[in-house]
């Protein structure tokens, strides 16, 4: 079953004998809602499991909580997602996940067993994502709090560090919003993929050093993607970067024969529009609105082509260049 993807998401508003919470459940529905499909509809992570402790009688106790952890990654699936959004407890034996029924936070699901569980998954990529206070320390031994304790294949995500709370607003976790938008594209590559990696750089960059500071642990050759959006550009235009540019460092020449559009107020010596160049430069022109191409000695790609200017690949676009000369893409 190794091509199953496998999600657990687990939010808990409800808490017996601690204050209870207000936007962990409506998170959890809107990470479900993001996880389940690609962007183009088809199934991502198919019945992803949902876990929500709403009020007394719909709870989520420490014993169906740690039951769900260790089945979600007992399998060796593709990828098994643990999500959780609730209450966090640190003291000097660790951290731990709150579950409704917890009276004093170390009598949570403790995320060394956590741990446990994912470093010993034969699953090929775990990913634990944690929206709970001081969740950072997840991954991190109490008896040397400046190792970490994670196996090939394991990636954690978390709100905030060891000694910081997760902040809410509006109903719901800045830091799962965050990931939200992350998974609705705004951490997406070139191809469409959104990565823990970006997901991570794109929660970083928002909150600012101000804010509590999300954190981040992997141990991986390669990351997973998480979830497939709309390409910002066809894969059949990135695919030609290397068609068009020789090597990384070519610097293509171009001229008024690329530029299919005239005003008629041109000088007669000026070549007419080359469909062949008019297609090449159509593509050329879509390399530069992601920042993969530009214009050299000119402001824009129509005055280089105009001008008989050339064009060249930016620092991204020679990486994107690399992986389509490798077949990575």
């Amino acid at each position: 079953m190794s091509d199953v993807r496998k999600a657990l998401i687990v939010g808990i508003d409800h808490y017996d004998h601690i204050p209870s919470l207000q936007g962990a459940v409506n998170d959890a529905y809107s990470v479900k809602s993001v996880l389940e499909r690609h962007a183009d509809g088809t199934l991502n992570f198919p019945q992803p499991r949902l876990m929500t402790g709403t009020g007394p009688g719909a709870a989520v106790t420490r014993t169906e909580l740690r039951e769900a952890v260790e089945e979600l990654f007992r399998d060796d699936a593709e990828i098994s997602v643990l999500y959780f959004s609730g209450h966090g407890y640190v003291d000097g034996a660790g951290g731990f996940l709150c579950a409704s029924d917890c009276t004093a936070g170390h009598d949570g699901l403790s995320l060394l067993d956590v741990m446990t569980f994912a470093n010993n998954s034969p699953a090929k990529n775990k990913v634990i994502i944690l929206d709970s206070c001081h969740s950072g320390v997840a991954g991190g031994n109490p008896a040397a709090a400046q190792v970490a304790e994670i196996k090939e294949g394991v990636t954690i995500l978390t709100a905030s560090t060891a000694d910081q709370y997760a902040m809410e607003t509006g109903g719901s976790g800045v830091f799962t919003k965050l990931l939200v938008d992350a998974l609705n594209g705004a951490a997406a590559n070139l191809v469409g993929d959104v990565t823990p990696g970006s997901v991570y750089a794109h929660i970083d960059q928002s909150l600012g050093s101000w804010a509590q500071r999300p954190v981040f642990k992997t141990n991986v050759k390669r990351f997973v993607s998480l979830r497939e959006t709309d390409a910002p550009i066809e894969l059949a235009h990135l695919q030609k970067l290397t068609v068009l540019f020789k090597d990384p460092t070519t610097q293509l020449q171009l001229d008024p024969s690329y530029e299919p559009e005239r005003s008629g107020s041109e000088a007669e010596s000026i070549p007419g529009p080359d469909p062949v160049r008019n297609a090449d430069f159509a593509v050329l022109q879509s390399l530069a609105r992601v920042n993969l191409v530009r214009p050299v000695g000119a402001p824009h790609m129509w005055h280089a082509a105009m001008e008989s200017k050339g064009c060249e690949l930016t620092v991204l676009g020679q990486h994107y260049w690399a992986l389509v000369k490798q077949d990575l893409i």
